[in-house]
């Protein structure tokens, strides 16, 4: 088989990449107009060439248009994000309470990612040792995704607070794909150039000499 010609990145493009690192965002607030068509399979395309390992591709997307199952997923979100909010700390808990966690009532396209538990694909290369690594690969699909998303002026928010079994009778899915999250996509109601969590005082970020080791 031939060699394709590799393409050559440039500086330019290198700072655009930057760029998109930086103003990736966990976006929770939407308009509600729909995205355009073919945008959601193009982006979905872009998401299926993630790494994985073993090449098993063990993400699994499901689309939820039906209005009674978005409904219960919102429910099961009030439900999860009460239980959270009865956990924190006394001195936080306002400042939980003040938070927009997730964008299901405004958000256009509703994806759930999940792992199939145990593909064929792959026959198992990589997996012996930690079989984590097939989550793992559904989060790297996630995360392009998200990357693809951004540079389409789309916003993408990972909505964790649910109950993954819960999920998955809504959804109903088998019993053994492990539920990554619940993504709302659409387009967002405004840019901004840093987290949410940081501007309201929830969290910083750390700068990488806080998180790189050496032995």
């Amino acid at each position: 088989m031939p060699k394709a010609d590799a393409p050559r990145f440039d500086e330019a493009f290198r700072a655009d990449l930057r760029a998109l690192f930086r103003w990736r965002r966990d976006v929770r607030h939407f308009r509600r107009d729909p995205l355009p068509e073919g945008l959601l399979e193009r982006l979905l395309e872009l998401a299926n060439l993630a790494p994985s390992v073993g090449l098993s591709q063990p993400w699994r997307f499901v689309l939820v248009e039906d209005p009674a199952r978005r409904a219960a997923i919102r429910a099961d979100f009030a439900r999860c994000n009460a239980a959270a909010l009865a956990g924190q700390a006394e001195e936080r808990a306002g400042l939980y309470a003040g938070l927009k966690l997730a964008g299901l009532e405004e958000a256009p396209c509703h994806l759930a990612l999940f792992a199939e538990g145990d593909p064929t694909q792959g026959h198992g290369l990589g997996r012996e040792t930690m079989p984590e690594t097939v989550a793992y690969s559904a989060v790297m699909a996630l995360h392009t995704l998200w990357l693809a998303a951004r540079a389409e002026g789309v916003g993408l928010g990972w909505v964790s607070i649910l109950d993954p079994a819960a999920v998955r009778r809504v959804l109903d899915v088998p019993g053994d794909w492990l539920f990554i999250g619940y993504l709302c996509l659409g387009w967002p109601e405004a840019e901004e150039a840093s987290p949410e969590l940081e501007r309201l005082g929830w969290e910083k970020r750390r700068p990488i000499a806080e998180r790189l080791l050496r032995r």
